[in-house]
């Protein structure tokens, strides 16, 4: 059956969420004079990146709302019992610092472009509208989606298939003529494959094997790709733009 539509994942597929989190707590530690309180630079951006995970991951269980979630990483990482007002001004600032390195990754809009023609275009993320729909629009996209949904607000979140579900509803397609792109093999890869999604992850870096499998009967769970550019291909658009993958 062909696919209708492409659903995104957000961080790390279509905005580079590493370069700008990096490059914005970075700026911010020395801002605020803490480069001493650690080691060095990659143990302090190791150090945040860990209770970002974290506390995230409070967020998707339903413990912390989002805010709650923000002062707990402050907390957590200058290792000062601030109260809300102080911890919520310096996450403020440190937003600040992050929001200026926001940048698309240069490979979606060309992707998408080709796609447009051809395919319906939704988004599932794991964050909340408050933060993705203000991302998206600052970077000039929001309007190119059909639907954004996100865990915090679904009350549910990937790799859980009614996640994935809660997308194919909203574009009132089955699961089998939706393809949904992400870059984290077990949260999008694994988990659009199970809910009957064409699971598309996207490795960059090379992170991860080409090999994988599904269920077991030699499928693989999902297509690794290592730009946008192959996407078309992958979905057997009809466009000229780019290359069948070479990477599984």
């Amino acid at each position: 059956m062909r696919i209708q539509a492409v659903v995104w994942d957000v961080d790390d597929t279509l905005f580079d969420y590493r370069a700008a989190d990096r490059s914005g707590i970075a700026a911010h530690v020395a801002a605020e004079g803490l480069s001493t309180a650690f080691e060095s630079p990659d143990h302090a951006l190791a150090r945040w990146f860990e209770v970002t995970e974290f506390h995230w991951a409070r967020v998707s269980a339903g413990e912390l709302t989002y805010e709650e979630h923000c002062r707990e990483r402050v907390r957590a990482f200058t290792g000062r019992d601030l109260d809300d007002d102080e911890a919520d001004a310096w996450f403020g600032r440190y937003i600040a610092h992050y929001e200026s390195a926001w940048a698309l990754f240069p490979d979606f809009l060309p992707a998408l472009e080709a796609l447009v023609p051809s395919h319906r275009h939704a988004v599932l993320s794991n964050s909340s509208l408050l933060v993705q729909e203000h991302k998206l629009r600052t970077l000039g996209v929001l309007d190119r989606f059909e639907a954004v949904l996100c865990a915090v607000d679904l009350g549910v979140a990937k790799p859980a298939a009614e996640a994935f579900h809660a997308a194919c509803d909203a574009l009132g397609l089955p699961p089998e003529q939706v393809a949904y792109v992400g870059d984290h093999p077990e949260i999008d890869g694994r988990g659009a494959a199970e809910a009957g999604l064409l699971s598309v992850l996207i490795d960059r870096y090379g992170e991860e094997p080409a090999g994988e499998t599904g269920d077991g009967a030699g499928e693989r769970a999902w297509r690794r790709i290592r730009s946008l550019a192959e996407l078309p291909a992958v979905l057997g658009a009809e466009t000229r733009f780019g290359a069948r993958s070479t990477f599984g």
